[in-house]
């Protein structure tokens, strides 16, 4: 299996989590088959009064010929490689001629070339921030560099040394014309985000194996069960990666978190062993019958603990979402493999090791633990309606909480709000209307439809609609390079630029169909972008918009109000209209795991319900073990309500870990307590008393050990993980008392004698 786990490989695939029947996820492979990949541009901005001095144009200039030279990068736009377009009325062609014939030595020149530059709308709010009319001071000497990198760099491990490499010439332009430059784009975003979560989970999963040895090392006293079980978490964690490769899967954002998981799993499962064994061995002083007795005891114990964690994510591997079934197969798989390491590796190792020593089992006679378990009889046995009273009202609190959670994400999601990566970001979207693509596209069901006087006016009219918004930045289609076109035959008069009439059309035919045209020729970066916003066959139209990061809640609503629009605009018998872009995916995918993972929680829970009601075989225990796990899950839930915390795909999975962890702690307890009944005469209460000593230390341990190794996750930079680090520890605590307090008292409330069958 290590052999294995050593050839695991990172996904880059972000449409992975839609599944394929999904009519957005069709229509996303649709526009990929026909238009090519969307979301491909990292973009660089400039911000800087000197933009125009010889010396800063020169050095823009310079950057363009460096980043041009990157591996991976196909094309730069930026304003000194900008053209323009000649009528040559004897060829009936658009000749695209540089503006700028940079480096310059002269200001003079260079002002010259402005002036030609900033007479051509063409390029206003797309390449710099040009005021509008009624906002002249909203000029900002903003200007924009747009990096196109090829698609299958940036969506392979290569793409980390593309971005690099990029940033590395970027930094070199910053010293030298000590500015501070922008960098944003979805290349650019994933990369660094991809990078950093990756970064992270290693150092939390390190971090989480430290902080559990330390404190397994503090309760136990010996490096040898520290060691011990730190092999089977280490075993369990290069068994679940060698599975990845198994079953032909790659590392993706949810299977990332099963190693975590499997540590989560793992731990308890050695604690309880060594638990029982130190218990059973500090009674009789017999190492081979102590064994013996650990593994009839805990092996039916853990078996039923490990298989309801099982169900809670196996359920995950039902669903339509690729993403999904591979984290749920995973990790089904892989916590019944755990199993097998513990049962057959701790009492191996353990038959092996010396008897344990007096300071090794010192730990049972905790007098502050058992100070605490005392206390807690008391509650359980004389002070039940305030159990019960007090949970009433936490839980109405927590229920009040729930109403108030919001479900919602954004592709730069969890970011501090002083992280260059979203400052940057802000900086794109106050300046240029935001870098996250969304495509619509427009089929005119005919060859040739797009020239159709009737269907340019309509583009131009949904054209300037989306413009308007607030949320988007000016939207680029054929129609743009329609009226850029119409400008050049009319020699460049810049109030020609606008759509063409019918009988313009007529007479720029000859340039539009030239072989050698600006709209046809693939020879220059502009030509190449305006042939790309049209099928071969001429039928369909692709409107480019750029917009802000409004997240999954806002969306829906502004493609709505773009959809109303367009309806209006173009009638559904003659065209069909598709809103689709990496961004729509994105977001759409987010959502979809949001479902899956809540439908998930539900059939998990119910099934480990069965499993609950087959274990015990009394509908009064199993009540009385849904409960305590109900509470922990309610009060989570209340929590994030409260503390603003939206659902994502990173605070719901906390549902599922807390599901596994707390039903854990229950059928140990509920285990425990039917094993010892028959040597209690079936007597609840004196049952009861043994059972919160005994498994209640072994309880407190396995939660603060898990405690340790989930708060690390508060250290991170992203807001999902710092809530899934302190919302799983606050369940962990939650559900340690409802288990020890709450169970007890529901178990002397159904029980109604003191003499109960087991």
């Amino acid at each position: 299996m290590g052999w294995k786990a050593s050839k695991v490989q990172l996904s880059y695939d972000f449409t992975r989590a839609l599944p394929t029947d999904n009519h957005k996820y069709r229509d996303y492979q649709a526009f990929l088959k026909k238009f090519g990949a969307d979301g491909n541009t990292m973009v660089i901005g400039i911000e800087s009064e000197k933009f125009y001095s010889t010396s800063f144009f020169n050095e823009v200039g310079a950057l363009h010929q460096r980043l041009k030279n990157i591996p991976g990068v196909i094309e730069i736009l930026s304003i000194p490689e900008m053209v323009n377009l000649i009528n040559d009325s004897v060829k009936h062609t658009f000749v695209p001629v540089k503006i700028f014939n940079y480096p310059f030595s002269s200001q003079q020149s260079l002002d010259s070339a402005r002036i030609v530059f900033e007479n051509l709308p063409f390029y206003r709010r797309l390449f710099y921030n040009f005021p509008l009319g009624q906002f002249p001071d909203s000029l900002t000497h903003s200007y924009l560099m747009g990096v196109n990198v090829n698609k299958d760099t940036i969506n392979s491990k290569s793409r980390t040394r593309l971005i690099n490499a990029v940033l590395q010439q970027v930094g070199v332009f910053e010293k030298k014309v000590n500015t501070k430059v922008h960098s944003s784009g979805l290349p650019f975003i994933r990369t660094t985000i991809g990078n950093r979560i990756k970064d992270e989970m290693n150092f939390f999963l390190i971090g989480s194996l430290i902080l559990s040895a330390i404190t397994l090392f503090i309760f136990f006293r010996s490096v040898s069960a520290t060691v011990m079980s730190l092999l089977v978490v280490g075993m369990g964690v290069i068994w679940s990666l060698g599975t990845i490769v198994l079953l032909g899967y790659k590392i993706t954002l949810l299977t990332a978190l099963i190693p975590p998981l499997v540590v989560v799993i793992g731990i308890p499962n050695c604690i309880y062993f060594l638990n029982k064994y130190h218990t059973v061995f500090r009674e009789i002083n017999d190492k081979e019958k102590a064994l013996i007795t650990m593994v009839g005891r805990m092996g039916i114990v853990t078996l039923f603990c490990n298989i309801a964690a099982a169900i809670g994510f196996a359920v995950f591997a039902l669903t339509h979402s690729d993403l999904l079934r591979e984290f749920g197969a995973v990790a089904g798989i892989n916590i019944m493999a755990l199993f097998l390491i513990s049962l057959i590796f701790i009492p191996a190792v353990l038959s092996y090791l010396p008897p344990p020593k007096t300071k090794h089992t010192r730990y049972l006679d905790n007098k502050f633990l058992e100070k605490i378990l005392i206390k807690i009889e008391r509650w359980a046995f004389y002070h039940a309606k305030w159990v019960y009273g007090f949970t009433g009202v936490i839980t109405l609190l927590a229920v009040l909480g729930i109403f108030r959670i919001k479900s919602e994400g954004f592709i730069v999601d969890d970011l501090p709000k002083n992280d260059k990566v979203y400052t940057d970001l802000k900086w794109f979207e106050q300046n240029f209307g935001g870098v996250m693509p969304l495509e619509i596209i427009i089929d005119t069901k005919k060859k040739k439809g797009i020239f159709r006087i009737k269907t340019i006016e309509k583009m131009e009219e949904l054209l300037t609609y989306i413009a308007a918004n607030p949320a988007t930045a000016r939207p680029l289609s054929y129609v743009e390079g329609l009226k850029f076109a119409k400008q050049a035959y009319f020699d460049g008069d810049s109030r020609s630029y606008s759509i063409p009439y019918e009988s313009d059309l007529l007479f720029m035919a000859p340039y539009l169909q030239a072989k050698g045209d600006s709209l046809a020729s693939s020879g220059k970066g502009l030509t190449k972008l305006m042939n790309s916003f049209m099928d071969s066959a001429k039928q369909m139209a692709r409107i480019s918009v750029n917009m802000k990061d409004v997240g999954s809640a806002k969306l829906p609503i502004l493609l709505k109000d773009f959809e109303q629009k367009a309806n209006e605009l173009f009638d559904t018998a003659s065209y069909h209209i598709t809103f689709t872009g990496s961004s729509i995916s994105f977001l759409e995918g987010s959502a979809f795991i949001i479902k899956g993972l809540k439908e998930s929680i539900f059939w998990a829970f119910l099934l480990i319900t069965l499993c609950m009601l087959y274990l015990f075989r009394s509908f009064k225990i199993l009540i009385c073990s849904l409960i305590p796990n109900l509470v922990p899950l309610v009060i989570t839930a209340g929590v994030m309500g409260w503390a603003g915390i939206a659902l994502k795909p990173s605070t719901v999975l906390v549902f599922s870990v807390a599901l596994g962890i707390a039903i854990d702690v229950t059928i140990r307890f509920l285990i425990n307590y039917k094993q010892e009944l028959p040597h209690y005469n079936q007597q609840v209460s004196q049952t009861l008393v043994q059972t919160i000593r005994h498994t209640g230390i072994s309880i407190i341990y396995t939660s603060l050990v898990l405690i340790a190794g989930f708060i690390i996750f508060c250290w991170s930079d992203f807001g999902g993980t710092k809530a899934l680090g302190w919302l799983t520890s606050l369940t962990l605590v939650v559900g340690t008392l409802t288990n020890l307090i709450l169970l007890p008292v529901l178990i002397i409330s159904t029980s109604g004698k003191k003499k109960v069958s087991p």
